[in-house]
């Protein structure tokens, strides 16, 4: 049985016969009759009693004409469905983020790509380099805001740059510090609190690297996988950070932000996505971001 076989059948009773059927469809009226019997053979049924010139409709068929029309309808309707979603006119996108390194543009680019595509579902999952580059391989988000990924990372997703942080030392407001900037040998003698490692090997690294090219190893008091943890526990007088300069976007009460010298350590922030065939939803939001990159590495800008 096909979607024809139940086009022609109800055309038949929805005009009232062959003849108009025919008219109607454009279609010749020996092909329809015939295509109403074949029907009728398939299912072993009489739908029409013909009596005289009309084609009236037997028990059975008022029956079958009721699912045939709802069967139509819901044929109609994914026909449609799909026709929307290869637009990108609905679908699900799932986005993985940092926090502290997209507060500046992620919401202005989840409006303008609602504002063209409302019937698509987005959702927004806050996590760490780490935590999205396994949700990225598992599947459970299609597209992360995150750091530089690991090289064997590389060979199964695409990535973008969006912008280089510059490194600040972030020190209690309780301290005095009346220079703009901070060498980072000068902080050879303070306890460090620093991001968990194994949520972001690429921050705890680079962290590492300029206290060592600076001369010396940095004693680590905390940990925290947050960086609000991070901060808090600095604005408690825990320790000091290096930490990147968009986390000025999360967090200013209780601590100060200040340039480093020397000021030569930049960290990426980077879109990611897998590099086989995107869905249509998820296309769209990459040429969104890739439209978008210039203004976000403004944003990023620091005064």
């Amino acid at each position: 049985m096909e979607l024809r076989h139940l086009r022609y059948f109800t055309a038949v009773v929805q005009w009232k016969g062959y003849r108009e059927a025919s008219r109607h469809l454009h279609i010749a009226q020996p092909a329809i009759s015939q295509t109403v019997a074949d029907l009728e053979q398939e299912l072993g049924l009489k739908l029409f009693s013909r009596a005289g010139r009309k084609a009236a409709l037997t028990p059975e068929g008022e029956v079958f004409y009721v699912e045939a029309v709802r069967t139509l309808e819901q044929a109609e309707s994914a026909i449609n469905t799909a026709k929307r979603a290869a637009r990108g006119e609905i679908g699900k996108l799932s986005i993985g983020f940092i926090g502290s390194a997209t507060y500046a543009f992620l919401p202005g680019l989840v409006r303008s790509y609602k504002v063209k595509f409302p019937g698509v579902k987005v959702t927004l999952l806050e996590l760490s380099p780490f935590d999205q580059e396994t949700a990225l391989d598992t599947g459970q988000i299609d597209i992360g805001f995150t750091r530089a990924l690991a090289a064997e990372m590389n060979r199964k997703f695409e990535s973008l740059c969006l912008y280089r942080d510059p490194m600040l030392a972030v020190l209690p407001a309780s301290r005095k510090v009346k220079a703009k900037c901070v060498r980072v040998a000068d902080l050879a003698n303070e306890r460090f609190v620093l991001f968990y490692r194994e949520a972001a090997s690429d921050l705890y690294d680079t962290v590492m690297r300029m206290c060592n090219d600076a001369g010396f190893s940095p004693l680590v008091e905390y940990e925290s996988d947050r960086i609000q943890t991070v901060l808090s526990l600095v604005e408690a007088e825990q320790g000091i950070s290096i930490v990147p300069a968009s986390v000025r976007n999360a967090w200013t009460k209780g601590v100060r932000f200040y340039r480093l010298q020397p000021d030569n350590v930049r960290i990426a922030l980077i879109a990611a996505w897998n590099k086989e065939v995107p869905s249509v939803a998820l296309s769209a939001f990459i040429e969104l971001v890739k439209m978008n990159a210039a203004h976000i590495r403004k944003k990023a800008e620091l005064p």
